[in-house]
């Protein structure tokens, strides 16, 4: 239980300095977060998969729904700035910890995602200075539905990964 609070408090913790730090060196906190993670929690073997792919996939969706207008970051861009990139990873360390009671059964993902990750991004839109141009109700229906199904896609890289690397360390010991 401890180690699930820590990983909790790692996320929050990361999760404000990326929104109120913006693209400025403060985001090296970022990377000790998840060394932390890494070193404290889990290990890159059993987890570096799954934070490449979800800081991967989840910068991709951001810039879809930015390049759909969804975001305006005040500037003429394709990508999401490295502060919100870093909040896919950031929440890419919790789904085997803290946030794992939301795999199973997979619709408690669907429910947490369509419930906070609109809350999350609404928060960070504020305190950020980021505008929300097809406006507010709009932008949170659209992120409650995309995010119903992002949750349960994360718990399915989260297990697949998981199973791959169980695989690999069972295959070392009978070798």
């Amino acid at each position: 239980m401890p180690k699930l609070i820590a990983n909790a408090l790692l996320f929050q913790l990361g999760w404000l300095v990326c929104v109120f730090a913006g693209d400025s060196p403060w985001l090296l906190i970022v990377a000790v977060i998840i060394g932390v993670h890494l070193l404290w929690l889990s290990s890159w073997a059993a987890e570096g998969k799954l934070l490449l792919s979800v800081f991967l996939a989840g910068s991709a969706l951001d810039s879809f729904l930015l390049n759909l207008g969804v975001f305006d970051f005040g500037e003429e861009r394709q990508l999401i700035p490295l502060w919100l990139a870093l909040l896919w990873l950031l929440l890419a360390s919790t789904l085997n910890h803290c946030l794992a009671w939301t795999a199973q059964p997979w619709w408690r993902g669907s429910i947490l995602g369509a419930l906070g990750a609109p809350l999350s991004y609404y928060g960070g839109a504020k305190i950020a200075g980021v505008a929300l141009p097809l406006g507010t109700w709009q932008t949170l229906a659209i992120l409650a539905l995309v995010w119903a199904v992002v949750m349960p896609v994360l718990h399915g890289f989260a297990k697949l990964y998981r199973a791959q690397y169980q695989q690999h360390l069972r295959s070392r010991h009978s070798a």
